[in-house]
C-alpha cells in the first residue's frame, strides 16, 4: 500500500527546469530555469450559467489556462529561450531581440518543498509561453541583484490538463520522480494499461 500524505505546507521551490519544444517538434532535455524566488498561479474559468426567468440558477465553471508570474535569476540560455533573443544572421555572440521574435513552448517543473513535513512535491505545467515581452532592471548601488519577473501562461495539454502535481512519498514509481525534471510529458505519469 502507498503512502498518504494528509498534510502539505509549500515552503519553498527549488529544482526548476524547462523543456523546450523545438520547431521540428522535439523537446529538449531539462534546462536548469534558475533560482526561484517566488511563484504564483491564478487560472482563467470559463463560466457557463444558466439562468430562468432573468435568475442565475446554475453555474459550472472550467478551468481554461493558468498565468503564472515567476521571480528568478534566471539564466542566459534559458531567457533566450523564453523571449525568442537569437543570433540569427549575426556574428558569434551578438544576439538581438525585436518584432521577430518568437519565444518557444515548453514545459515548467519544479519542486515544491514543505520543510515542516519534509515533503517534496514535484509540480509540471506541460504546455507554457511567455506572456509578455522581455523586461529587465538595472541599479546602480543597488545592494542586491534584482531578480526577474517572468510573465507566463500555462495552457491545457492534449489531454486537457494544465498542471500536475504528485507527491513523492506517495510515488509508488520511482523512475517518475526520477525523469520528471528531464521528460516530463504526459506519457511519463499516465496509468499503463492492463
Amino acid at each position: 500500500m502507498s503512502t498518504v500524505i494528509e498534510q502539505f505546507d509549500a515552503v519553498s521551490i527549488k529544482n526548476a527546469s524547462i523543456q523546450v519544444k523545438q520547431p521540428d517538434g522535439t523537446i529538449t532535455p531539462g534546462t536548469k530555469f534558475g533560482a526561484v524566488g517566488s511563484i504564483e498561479g491564478e487560472t482563467t474559468l470559463l463560466e457557463l450559467i444558466k439562468t430562468e426567468e432573468g435568475v442565475e440558477v446554475k453555474k459550472k465553471v472550467k478551468p481554461q489556462k493558468m498565468d503564472l508570474t515567476i521571480s528568478a535569476h534566471v539564466p542566459v540560455q534559458v531567457v533566450r529561450e523564453l523571449f525568442g533573443i537569437s543570433n540569427t544572421d549575426l556574428e558569434p555572440g551578438v544576439y538581438a531581440y525585436g518584432a521577430d521574435s518568437e519565444g518557444k513552448e515548453f514545459a515548467l517543473t519544479g519542486d515544491v518543498i514543505d520543510e515542516f513535513e519534509d515533503v517534496t512535491k514535484l509540480i509540471a505545467f506541460p504546455n507554457c509561453v511567455s506572456a509578455a515581452g522581455f523586461a529587465f532592471t538595472i541599479e546602480n548601488g543597488a545592494s542586491s541583484v534584482a531578480e526577474m519577473e517572468i510573465s507566463l501562461t500555462a495552457y491545457p495539454d492534449s489531454n486537457k490538463k494544465i498542471m500536475y502535481d504528485a507527491l513523492i512519498e506517495e510515488l509508488t514509481d520511482t523512475t517518475i520522480a526520477d525523469t520528471w525534471h528531464e521528460e516530463f510529458d504526459r506519457s511519463l505519469v499516465e496509468l499503463a494499461a492492463v
